[in-house]
């Protein structure tokens, strides 16, 4: 801004127009001046003693500097809004910025910023120019822990091991750190991907048909190979003697732009070898799921020892480099 001190100018543009009443009285304002500012519309008071320089509505990025600032300099970002600024996709929106700061620190939580007390704080947190960022695999912990759906956190655990923002083991280790604290929903989401699936559509396709009286036990994500060695592709379910393949197709969670063909040449490949693909969408598995189990069910019937009798065979797994 133009009639702001020199110095000050150059904080604020670093701080995206956010500034803390702190450096306004060291620039020479003072209470009533900014008082004044607020009450004319010029300035916001964003939080207390934080304020914008400017009106309107915040940018994310703006959120998150004030309720740095105002949460202080040990404050670190995380939950949905540390998410947020790693660039995951598959979070539930919200203007809530939640930070932890040491136990030490008496500061309480107001308005958009969600400030908790830690005993310990992330001893591997990713900097910024002005705050730290917990690690994915501490922030999808504890963005997980404020959910009350099943469905979020599978998503956002699948996307965090998917997409390579942390690693099982890791994410493992942020879970027993938390301990029983609000871990019910995450632990079963970890064990899901522990298990083999890589999506939350994949996880509810799993718990779609695990109440089956007909169907044996589904190979998630398994590695095929013809009987001399030649890899196939990776369905995201598979039956072994009925040589049933499973695929949920979803644009949201697995496609990008020349995704289609490519679906399209997997099931052309795995039903060239005499392989049955069924297709289900996220959609049909939360409206029908009974009518998805049943034709699953119909087709793995239908087709009982005919994996026998294929050049298809699922090749052991490769153990997770992690350990977990």
């Amino acid at each position: 801004m133009r009639d702001l001190p020199p110095e000050l100018a150059t904080t604020t543009e670093r701080q995206q127009q956010i500034a803390t009443r702190a450096q306004l009285l060291a620039a020479g304002y003072d209470d009533m001046y900014l008082y004044r500012q607020a009450r004319r519309g010029r300035w916001q008071r964003v939080l207390p003693a934080t304020y914008a320089l400017v009106t309107g509505v915040l940018t994310d990025e703006q959120r998150r500097i004030s309720a740095a600032l105002y949460a202080g300099p040990q404050a670190q970002l995380t939950g949905m809004a540390a998410l947020t600024w790693y660039g995951f996709r598959q979070i539930p929106r919200t203007a809530d910025v939640h930070l932890v700061v040491p136990h030490e620190v008496r500061r309480r939580s107001v308005g958009y910023a969600l400030v908790r007390r830690a005993l310990a704080l992330d001893a591997r947190p990713r900097s910024s120019a002005l705050y730290p960022v917990c690690s994915p695999a501490r922030a999808v912990v504890d963005a997980a822990r404020d959910l009350r759906q099943l469905r979020p956190v599978r998503a956002i655990v699948a996307e965090s091991i998917q997409r390579g923002f942390t690693d099982l083991g890791t994410l493992d280790e942020e879970i027993r750190r938390a301990r029983r604290s609000r871990t019910a929903l995450i632990r079963i989401a970890y064990a899901e991907v522990l298990a083999g699936t890589r999506s939350a559509p994949e996880a509810e396709l799993r718990e779609c048909l695990a109440g089956s009286a007909i169907l044996p036990e589904v190979r998630w994500n398994p590695r095929l190979a013809t009987s001399d060695g030649a890899a196939l592709p990776t369905p995201d379910g598979y039956l072994t003697d009925s040589a049933v393949a499973l695929e949920v197709d979803s644009q949201e969670y697995h496609f990008s732009p020349g995704d289609w063909a490519r679906t399209l040449e997997r099931h052309n490949e795995l039903s060239r070898h005499g392989v049955l693909v069924l297709h289900v969408t996220p959609a049909q598995l939360r409206q029908h799921p009974e009518r998805i189990r049943r034709t699953v069910e119909d087709a793995h019937e239908s087709r009982r020892g005919v994996g026998l009798t294929l050049r298809v065979r699922v090749r052991p797994a490769v153990p997770d480099p992690a350990g977990a």
